[in-house]
């Protein structure tokens, strides 16, 4: 009768053993972890491909930042009018044509082109009868027969019709008409407009059959032979730029990863666009070498972002491969530590700055030495990791 006591308690001392193997069976919960750290395992990080290195210091320029457009000299851009108006009878050129210097942009019809041509006609007709009124006064005066008034009246009249013939000859030349080619018999309805230089069509702005005063443009050219670029400096900036730096810049239209192309100042400028205070600075393009076909597709009017670089001074970099963009602040990545199970890795901000050859010059917010141990690739692994254990969240 004793041993019930303990017979009684068995079941209970059988079933608290059973709680704790089962409790000793569950794994260990994962260390907790700063937010802006993550571990990968030994596995992980060879899957990864991480690799690790530390600063470097190179030669890096100093920049300012500009936007503007691809443009040309006011001596290439063309707008060409008619210097009489008429009506349009053909015209022979498309938007986007290239068209040599003397090539025929329109022809145009209108009485007043006969009517021009007329005058020019009774002019010289009138000059030869001057001429020759002139001759016999010059005669007669010498053999003191005629009036000496009568000589100088005729020579006065040759000399007034001469003025006006060669006025009248300067009309047809400017509306594309050869003087010394007009005969009675041949007085043309219609006269050429023709380009005054080399280049490409901009745009059309007429049609067959309208009438066109001569204040209204008929054709734009454009001539590529001296593309560059028109860049907006903000007063803050332009003490900084000087004749002869370089520059490089993309258009965005383009797409984000098109390569920059080069250019070199060549004019700043001496007075303010009161508007955005802005300075214009202009730059030629380097339209030789490797880049010579990338500056091949430029089209003025393009919108472009450009990097004007002021000077080189000596600064840390990191490859592009170890930054994770994030707006005026990216982030990067180094080691705390690492043993046989695996590595945990820190996130720590930095401000971006200039490009070079894949190396991008970085400012950390956090005091680090060049010695770090920092994530040269897979920054971006590290980051998705470190998102995921925060649940997606930043």
């Amino acid at each position: 009768m004793k041993l019930l006591p303990y017979v009684a308690l068995l079941p209970f001392l059988i079933a608290c053993g059973s709680k704790s193997d089962e409790a000793a069976d569950k794994p260990a919960p994962p260390p907790s972890r700063a937010p802006n750290e993550v571990f990968l395992n030994t596995a992980q990080v060879k899957a990864a491909g991480i690799e690790l290195g530390t600063f470097t210091r190179r030669d890096l320029g100093t920049e300012v930042q500009a936007t503007g457009q691809i443009d040309v000299p006011p001596s290439h851009r063309v707008s060409v009018t008619a210097i009489m108006g008429g009506y349009v009878q053909q015209l022979p050129v498309l938007p986007g044509q290239y068209v040599k210097r003397g090539s025929v942009l329109a022809t145009l019809r209108s009485p007043d082109y006969l009517k021009l041509q007329q005058d020019y006609l009774q002019s010289q007709a009138r000059i030869v009868f001057l001429q020759q009124e002139t001759s016999r006064q010059q005669i007669l005066n010498d053999e003191d027969v005629g009036a000496r008034r009568k000589l100088q009246q005729a020579a006065s009249e040759l000399r007034t019709e001469q003025a006006a013939a060669g006025s009248l000859a300067a009309q047809l030349r400017l509306i594309g008409l050869n003087p010394g080619r007009i005969t009675p018999g041949n007085i043309r309805p219609s006269v050429p407009l023709v380009a005054p230089i080399g280049g490409y069509v901009k745009a059309v702005l007429v049609n067959n059959g309208q009438f066109v005063n001569p204040q209204d443009v008929l054709v734009e050219l454009v001539d590529r032979s001296d593309l560059h670029l028109e860049l907006k400096v903000f007063e803050r900036d332009i003490a900084k730029v000087k004749v002869n730096q370089d520059i490089l810049f993309t258009v965005p239209a383009q797409g984000a990863g098109t390569r920059p192309l080069p250019a070199t100042v060549f004019l700043v400028g001496k007075a303010f666009d009161d508007d955005g205070r802005t300075v214009s600075v202009h730059a030629h393009l380097h339209d030789t070498g490797p880049d010579a076909a990338a500056t091949a597709t430029l089209l003025p009017g393009q919108y472009v972002s450009a990097r004007i670089i002021t000077g080189r001074t000596p600064q840390r970099t990191l490859p592009e491969d170890a930054l994770v963009p994030g707006g005026e602040v990216s982030y990067a990545y180094y080691q705390v530590k690492s043993d046989a199970k695996g590595s945990t890795f820190r996130r720590f901000s930095l401000r971006p700055g200039a490009t070079d050859q894949g190396q991008v010059a970085v400012r950390p917010l956090d005091k680090l030495a060049d010695t770090t141990h920092l994530v040269v690739k897979g920054a971006y692994f590290l980051d998705a990791e470190r998102s995921k254990g925060q649940g997606g969240d930043e």
